[in-house]
């Protein structure tokens, strides 16, 4: 069962999916050794493709492209697309590039540090997370945009690994899905599944996972990529994944409700109990590590937490007036971009538009 969705379920099932195609405009990506092959146009290919194939099998549910055409989008603006449309899933496909040209494959990535406890984040893979960040050069003031983030300063990813994605559990599941289904097909290699911070996975709240699809710098990949019906037979692949990510998905809320109408209707009537306050508030992230209130991440503010299975909310600026808490998370999403807005009661905290 997905740990974090809400205990009162209506209405939740999988209803918006964003779907990013990297790079764009001036900003090509990876470029293959010819220099006659762009990422920007791989991934808007493939993400249009998955986009059809979503929108034909599932009409009611809303699909959104980040940009279908060729143009550049900030990375933030990636993210508040999502953010704003109060998307379920969102799946950012991108082309990896190396060097030498004899690395290949797919592989697929979750917010986070490294998976391997042993390895230190920025020794490993850290070329392909500074590639993909350095788009932020290319938007006007981006230092203040991300608050002094420097894409190429190994400092500046230490902070955004505490701002654990609060759906890791549901974005990892995702990506298992994905990897699993991409087995086969016309990328052969598969290069596992990565917990690394890329900024458009920080800033969105929500399951999140961005894959690179295959090296352009390797010959056989790029000779996939390259291929319309390989691109294509990619997209359906992806589109598997969504399909039996949605089936796990919706089938959760309503194991989560079956379960709450048997307890209900083994409760004995009684006096009612007295009912605890609505309260709003802002979550700045989600950690599985227990956050000590005086760490400097918290930047002189004291959260509240809220343990979830393995995973621990941090949550600031909580009024019980709606509109003190909007007025609070103002100046705390200054701080915090990633942070959104949540409603809490006895049974939890659940996100709140």
């Amino acid at each position: 069962m997905l740990g974090l969705l809400p205990l009162r379920a209506e209405n939740l099932k999988l209803h918006t999916v964003v779907i990013d195609a990297g790079h764009g405009g001036k900003d090509s990506g990876a470029v293959s050794k010819d220099k006659q092959s762009y990422e920007k146009t791989f991934t808007l290919s493939i993400a249009t493709l998955l986009s059809e194939k979503i929108k034909q099998a599932f009409p009611d549910v809303k699909v959104i492209m980040t940009r279908s055409t060729d143009k550049f989008v900030e990375l933030r603006d990636r993210a508040n697309i999502a953010n704003k449309a109060n998307a379920n899933l969102f799946i950012s496909i991108h082309i990896n590039s190396a060097t030498s040209t004899s690395p290949n494959g797919y592989s697929v990535h979750i917010l986070g540090k490294s998976s391997n406890k042993n390895r230190d984040l920025f020794a490993y893979n850290m070329d392909v997370v500074k590639r993909e960040n350095s788009v932020v050069l290319l938007e006007d003031d981006y230092s203040t945009k991300y608050q002094g983030f420097d894409p190429s300063d190994e400092k500046s990813y230490i902070f955004m690994t505490l701002m654990q994605n609060a759906y890791l559990e549901q974005s990892l599941l995702l990506a298992s899905v994905i990897s699993e289904k991409l087995k086969g097909g016309p990328i052969k290699a598969d290069r596992g599944i990565w917990q690394n911070p890329f900024l458009v996975l920080w800033a969105t709240a929500m399951p999140s996972v961005l894959v690179e699809l295959g090296f352009i710098s390797n010959s056989n990949d790029l000779a996939a990529l390259k291929q319309e019906n390989k691109r294509d037979q990619i997209a359906q692949r992806l589109f598997e994944a969504f399909k039996d990510y949605k089936e796990i998905y919706d089938g959760s809320l309503e194991i989560q409700q079956d379960e709450i109408k048997a307890e209900n209707a083994g409760t004995l009537q009684a006096d009612p109990a007295p009912v605890a306050p609505v309260r709003y508030g802002t979550q700045i992230f989600a950690s599985s590590k227990i956050i000590d209130a005086s760490d400097p991440a918290f930047l002189g503010y004291k959260p509240e937490v809220i343990n979830i299975g393995s995973l621990n909310k941090y949550i600031i600026g909580i009024f019980e007036s709606e509109a003190e808490a909007r007025k609070a998370n103002e100046t705390i999403k200054l701080k915090y971009p990633g942070s959104f807005m949540v409603k809490l009661t006895p049974e939890g905290a659940t996100r709140f538009k």
